[in-house]
C-alpha cells in the first residue's frame, strides 16, 4: 500500500509486510515491501508476530482496521473469535456472520490482514479447503500445525 508506513519481516512462511494507517494495522501482505518505515505500532506488531512464530505467544493485541464491506468485516470478526489451534468450517462461520460457505470463502480470500485475522483456521467440511496466502495450502498447514504444537507443548515452545 503506497504512502503508508510499512515494516517487513522474515517469517517461516516467507517475507511479510505490515502496513499502518492512522494508528491501525490495515494490511499484512506477502513479500518484502519496497519502503520501510518503522513506527511504534509496526514494531509492536512485528514483535507479536515474531513471538507467534517462535511459539512464545499465539495471541495478538493490535488495533486492526481491515477495509471491506460490512459483510466481510462480520466474517473477519468471526474469524478473530476462533481460538488458536482450533478450526471452524466455512459453514460454521456462515452461521455466525450470515451468507453461505461460498461467501465466507470469498471474504476469507479477500482478508487484508491474514494471520492476525486468522483465516487459516477456516477449513472445508471435508478437508483443509483453500488458502490464498503465502504458498497456499502448505502455508495454511504450517500455521495450523504451529498453533497445535505450541498448545500441546508443556513449555509453550513448538516441538520439532
Amino acid at each position: 500500500m503506497p504512502g503508508l508506513p510499512q515494516l517487513s519481516l522474515h517469517t517461516p512462511v516467507g517475507d511479510i509486510t505490515l502496513s499502518e494507517e492512522d494508528g491501525w494495522i490495515v494490511a499484512l501482505d506477502w513479500g518484502w515491501g519496497r519502503d520501510q518505515a518503522e513506527t511504534e505500532l509496526l514494531r509492536r506488531a512485528s514483535d507479536q508476530l515474531n513471538a507467534y512464530f517462535d511459539g512464545q505467544s499465539l495471541g495478538f493485541d493490535l488495533p486492526l482496521a481491515p477495509q471491506g464491506s460490512p459483510y466481510r468485516r462480520r466474517v473477519w470478526d468471526a474469524l478473530r473469535a476462533i481460538p488458536p489451534g482450533e478450526t471452524r468450517t466455512y459453514q460454521d462461520i456462515a452461521r455466525v456472520a450470515g451468507g453461505s460457505a461460498r461467501s465466507v470463502g470469498g471474504a476469507n480470500g479477500a482478508n487484508p490482514i491474514p494471520i492476525l485475522i486468522p483465516c487459516h483456521r477456516v477449513v472445508a467440511t471435508g478437508g483443509l479447503g483453500g488458502y490464498s496466502g503465502g504458498d497456499g495450502l502448505p502455508t495454511k498447514r504450517y500455521l495450523l500445525d504451529l498453533e497445535r504444537r505450541v498448545l500441546a507443548s508443556p513449555n509453550g515452545l513448538p516441538g520439532r
